[in-house]
């Protein structure tokens, strides 16, 4: 049966639109009718239709923002179930205001085929987020053989990516680029030349050297990224350089942008607000400082806690204020979490042997919150890298609150204070260096095409299938 659901009083943030308002948001059979301020206008959109009307009254100081848009999921399956499953990584996305993720094909098999993307896709239908998969480039992500492009792209890929084991062959990378270029989808690099990196296992500095542990130098990303910026000009593809972590990455995506290249970038929430001290139990950088700034004094961290390991690595408070400064002024188009789901046997190990990774959806909203009232990452700023702006870069259909899009919405009181307890999380994986901290900014409900697939108020939380549908 046709419904309509009038979300009111809460205060509507849509970048993309350049909306901030408090006002109304109505909802016809899974997609957005209208928004305003008058209650009024409310009433005739409503009466527009014969469909019985639901009114839910939201408090003025929550938020009502796009459904929120991730470019870099690990979501483990097939293959790797233990650390997570489809299922379970779209509730954990549900629960941090994601309505649409893009997976990574580093699973087991590989998505390099079409059997293998249909599978994800079949297992994703009535998950509680959109799920786009990231084809490989290369067939078993082993570079040298391309993938089925063109193929994959018909069967749903949204882009090609490696991720995890970069492209090392030139050539096979300059042909994934003129491949993709016709397919109208970006090729995404996990930057690092491995010869530089070598067997690193941390920033390359001053607290590797004292904690003894292998140093992962800068350049080692620098230098790919570079090379593959060269290839992007020689082929104009799009092209996509995920989780920049250092300066020097970010002054090269800036020249290319200025130059007219067809480059997009992203930023992981740890890369921006973490440094290398965290490895030695200092927890020094933008977070800290911003929870200082209210007042909140962290108590030292654990030595070689293997939840600060990160790939690439946290790295310095200077690479951390030119990766936001890259956000600020749009060198840096989105802000994507690298959800990297691990078990605890993957972790509770030597730092030298632990797995790389951080389990971010559940988190990704509070921690960047924190810069908020600083004034270093200003709120339209901040949604807009979550929605609209990763949304452009990949031209994907979400990110936004225009009327006739899909009813994906994220509503959020950021002044809530909560202590993140990872035992508590929807995700398979606990591991995060954020575990105890009090942080401010919760999501309280989440809709997908209409349906609640996430309210705070129900205390196991609404997955997709028991969320109440809008039709």
């Amino acid at each position: 049966m046709t419904q309509q659901l009038a979300l009111v009083g809460a205060r509507i943030v849509d970048p993309g639109q350049h909306l901030d308002e408090v006002g109304w948001l109505l909802v016809r059979d899974g997609r957005i009718v209208a928004h305003g301020t008058d209650a009024d206008a409310l009433a005739a959109r409503a009466a527009e239709s014969d469909a019985p009307l639901r009114t839910v009254e939201l408090p003025a100081s929550w938020v009502l923002a796009p459904g929120f848009v991730d470019l870099h999921t690990h979501l483990r399956e097939p293959g790797f179930e233990g650390k997570e499953t489809i299922a379970s990584g779209a509730r954990a996305a549900a629960r941090g205001g994601f309505t649409t993720i893009c997976c990574m094909p580093n699973t087991n098999p590989v998505i390099d085929s079409r059997t293998t993307l249909d599978y994800v896709l079949a297992r994703a239908k009535g998950a509680p987020a959109h799920v786009r998969p990231i084809a490989a480039i290369s067939k078993g992500e082993d570079g040298h053989e391309l993938s089925e492009m063109a193929e994959l792209v018909e069967a749903g890929a949204v882009a090609f990516s490696d991720d995890g084991r970069p492209v090392h062959s030139s050539r096979l990378m300059r042909l994934a680029l003129e491949y993709a270029a016709p397919l109208g989808v970006p090729v995404v690099e996990h930057c690092q030349d491995e010869d530089l990196v070598g067997s690193g296992v941390m920033n390359e500095g001053a607290v590797a050297t004292m904690l003894g542990l292998r140093g992962w130098p800068a350049v080692g990303e620098e230098v790919m990224l570079a090379r593959d910026l060269a290839l992007v000009r020689l082929t104009g593809a799009r092209y996509h350089a995920a989780h920049l972590s250092t300066a020097g990455s970010v002054d090269l995506i800036r020249a290319a942008k200025a130059d007219g290249l067809p480059v997009t970038a992203e930023v992981t929430p740890h890369h921006l607000l973490l440094t290398d001290s965290w490895v030695a139990g200092e927890r020094t950088g933008p977070l800290a400082a911003a929870l200082a700034a209210e007042g909140i004094t962290l108590e030292p961290g654990i030595r070689y806690d293997t939840n600060t390991k990160v790939n690439p690595p946290l790295r310095t408070a200077a690479d951390c204020e030119a990766l936001l400064a890259g956000l600020l002024d749009g060198t840096i188009d989105a802000i994507a979490t690298d959800h990297a789901p691990h078990t605890q046997v993957d972790k509770d190990c030597e730092y030298g042997e632990a797995a790389f990774g951080i389990s971010g959806l559940e988190t990704a909203l509070a921690s960047l919150l924190t810069l908020a009232p600083t004034g270093k990452l200003p709120f339209e700023t901040l949604i807009a890298a979550l929605t609209s702006r990763p949304s452009r870069a990949w031209r994907l259909n979400a990110g936004t609150l225009e009327p006739g899009a899909a009813a994906d919405i994220a509503i959020f009181d950021p002044d809530e204070a909560w202590t993140i307890d990872p035992e508590r999380f929807a995700s398979r994986g606990h591991n995060t260096p954020l575990a105890g901290l009090p942080l401010r900014g919760r999501v309280r409900m989440t809709l997908l095409d209409g349906v609640v697939v996430y309210d705070a108020a129900d205390e196991a939380g609404k997955t997709a299938g028991t969320g109440e549908a809008v039709r």
